[in-house]
C-alpha cells in the first residue's frame, strides 16, 4: 500500500498514508500533518518513496517514518527524551518533537557535518522548527550515534551515558528514548 500513499501535498500524502492503515493514531496523524515535509525533502517530497538528501544518503519513504512515529508512540509521553541516531534531513526528528511536546526534548545525531547543517537549514524553514531550536526542544550534533550521546545523558544528569530504555531498528535508523 505505501506505494500508492503519495499525494500532491503534505496533507494529502498523511490522509493516503492514514487511508492505506500505514497510520493509525491522530497523534502521530496530526504530528505529520504539522511538518512539512517539502522543508526536508528537495526532490518530489510527498512521494512515498526514499528521496536523495546528499552526502550520499536519503530521506527515508514516508510510510516508513510513520511506521517508526507508531511503533515509538507507547514509549512518547509529554518529557521523553529522544535520541535519532542518523538524523539526517531532520525530517523525522521535526515529526518526534511534534509528539513529544513543549517539555521534551529530541537530540538529532549525524556523523556527516553536512548532514547537521542541512538539518539545521531544514528546521530553521519554519517558525515552529526555530522556536524548537531556540528553547530547546531539538538539537543536532555531530556525532557517532552508536555510542550513544553522552552530554544528553549528562544533561539529563545521567552518569556513564545514556540509558537506553528502548530502541527501534528501521533499515539503518535507531531511535532510542531515555528517561527524563
Amino acid at each position: 500500500m505505501a506505494w500508492m500513499s503519495s499525494g500532491s501535498s503534505n496533507a494529502a500524502l498523511i490522509k493516503n498514508l492514514a487511508s492505506n492503515g500505514l497510520i493509525t493514531s491522530e497523534r502521530v496523524k496530526n504530528a505529520m500533518l504539522s511538518v512539512d515535509r517539502a522543508q526536508f525533502s528537495p526532490y518530489a517530497p510527498y512521494t512515498d518513496s526514499p528521496q536523495t538528501i546528499g552526502h550520499s544518503a536519503t530521506i527515508s519513504a514516508p510510510h516508513m517514518h510513520a511506521s517508526a512515529a507508531e511503533s515509538l508512540l507507547p514509549y512518547i509521553h509529554p518529557s521523553a527524551r529522544i535520541l535519532d541516531i542518523g538524523s539526517g534531513s531532520g525530517y523525522l526528528t521535526a515529526v518526534l518533537a511534534a509528539l513529544v511536546g513543549a517539555q521534551g526534548k529530541v537530540v538529532g545525531i549525524d556523523h556527516i557535518q553536512g548532514l547537521i547543517d542541512l538539518a539545521n537549514k531544514n528546521m530553521a524553514k519554519s517558525e515552529q522548527g526555530r522556536e524548537w531550536m531556540k528553547d530547546g526542544r531539538v538539537k543536532f550534533v555531530k556525532g557517532d550515534g552508536r555510542l550513544g550521546y553522552k552530554e544528553g545523558a549528562e544533561e539529563e544528569g545521567k552518569r556513564g551515558g545514556m540509558l537506553f530504555m528502548w530502541e527501534l531498528r528501521l533499515r539503518r535508523r535507531i531511535l532510542c528514548l531515555w528517561s527524563s
